[in-house]
């Protein structure tokens, strides 16, 4: 097993390397790919170093299985190229998402749609990911009708020169700037690039992928998406109506069954979720379950989860795992 890593000094790039170890991945040569700037670099999987090499070398070396997260232009670019070559990519960008004839994969959900012709398999936005690890088992028991979600985004979905901007404003030193305005002490309803309809990008992919992933173009979604000062991870409130009736303490059995979720709702003991403590962790936290009472059949959830964990590196992870299990690679 031959294994690339493109993107592999990034913010989910490393997070990716720390996760693989984490698992025990069964790769026998782990290929760390970046750009040029960064070759020859030093990279750590475990306890062991590997070399960065660049795109070019990595090709050629052909890898059985490439995890890209390196920007949408580098996907588009070079994804085909490896998939030219026989490398099953899982691309954690947003390039292929919503290609007609790409998967759109959380395992937990549909990685049974996958198969042997798949040479690059997209892995959906971190956003789209935790709020349909908590909505999927609901629509399957009680149908979904219509989603209204607000994100609350921490600033390592933007990466590292976010997370530099906080640093600086905190320390109150002068840097530059990943956002059009600071982010220490603040909340901008701004992630992603605004598009004609006046929603941005990151609330359209809510829209899309959900429905994508799902199956089902039916289901309406209406989407916020909002940047935070926080690094542990992305926090939604959901508000979701159903086609059918439910009993709220079935729903809270429901959700903790399901795999990778985990219920954490008491409000007597004032337990919920946060990312404080969702930080490296790979479940998706789910709490707050109450009942809409101004609409019927409607629920409200607050839902947790690392974005660069189960959000990006641990699902493209997942899929990887997902496929050599099946004896898909």
């Amino acid at each position: 097993m031959k294994l690339a890593v493109v993107g592999a000094t990034g913010m989910v790039g490393e997070v990716m390397l720390k996760v693989l170890a984490e698992r025990g991945f069964p790769f026998t040569q782990l290929i760390p790919v970046a750009s040029e700037r960064s070759v020859g670099k030093q990279v750590l999987c475990g306890e062991r170093s590997y070399e960065v090499v660049g795109l070019e070398t990595a090709v050629a070396l052909q890898p059985d299985l490439a995890l890209f997260s390196a920007g949408g232009d580098t996907s588009l670019a070079w994804a085909p190229k490896f998939a030219d070559k026989g490398t099953v990519v899982i691309d954690n960008s947003s390039a292929w998402r919503m290609h007609p004839d790409k998967k759109l994969i959380i395992p937990e959900i549909n990685a049974d749609q996958l198969n042997a012709d798949d040479k690059i398999i997209a892995n959906p936005n971190c956003s789209t990911i935790q709020m349909l690890m908590a909505l999927a088992p609901l629509k399957e028991k009680y149908g979904l009708e219509r989603v209204v979600v607000s994100t609350y985004q921490s600033i390592t979905g933007t990466g590292v020169k976010a997370v530099q901007q906080l640093e600086n404003e905190f320390s109150g030193k002068k840097g530059e700037m990943a956002y059009p305005y600071p982010i220490h002490k603040n909340a901008l309803p701004h992630c992603d690039v605004f598009t004609e309809n006046g929603y941005t990008k990151e609330e359209m992919k809510l829209v899309h992928e959900t429905r994508k992933i799902l199956d089902d173009d039916a289901i309406g979604v209406s989407a916020t998406a909002i940047r935070i000062p926080v690094v542990g991870g992305h926090s939604e409130s959901i508000n979701v109506k159903l086609k059918n009736s439910f009993e709220v303490e079935e729903v809270r059995q429901l959700l903790n069954e399901s795999d990778g979720v985990v219920v954490q709702d008491n409000p007597t003991t004032n337990t919920y979720p946060m990312p404080i403590y969702a930080e490296g962790k790979d479940e998706v936290f789910v709490g707050r379950i109450r009942r809409d009472f101004s609409q019927k059949n409607t629920l409200n959830l607050w839902v947790v989860s690392d974005n660069l964990r189960k959000g990006a590196a641990t699902n493209t992870i997942q899929i990887a795992e997902y496929l050599l299990e099946n004896k898909l690679i």
